[in-house]
């Protein structure tokens, strides 16, 4: 069964930083991109970041310049670093994967980050 399992989200004052953490199991997915995705209160999922390799990497515009994904293939995980954070962050942050940059395939349970001003 493939899991996606995120931590490290949590309250953080703005300007302040988080890192995410996502560990995937059940299948290897060194073949496919992995991401991001976020969902705030009354808002729809949206896309975060995503990363083929250290050197592929997309942003949405709302985060570039202040998040930086990265990812291990050996072990199936993948990260993003969360600095200057505002309160505009404030979502659940959802691990997802897929064969396309778009990273719809497969996504985890999400981890809430809420920043307060």
């Amino acid at each position: 069964q493939v899991q996606l399992v995120e931590s490290g989200g949590g309250l953080v004052q703005a300007g302040g930083s988080l890192r995410l953490s996502c560990a995937a199991s059940g299948r290897s997915f060194s073949s496919y991109y992995m991401g991001w995705l976020r969902q705030a209160p009354g808002k729809e999922r949206e896309f975060v970041a995503a990363i083929w390799s250290g050197s592929t990497t997309y942003y949405a515009d709302s985060v570039k310049g202040r998040f930086t994904i990265s990812r291990d293939r050996a072990q199936n995980a993948v990260y993003l670093q969360m600095n200057s954070l505002k309160p505009e962050d404030t979502a659940v942050y959802y691990c997802a994967a897929g064969v396309g940059a778009t990273i719809r395939e497969f996504n985890g349970q999400g981890t809430q980050v809420t920043v307060s001003s």
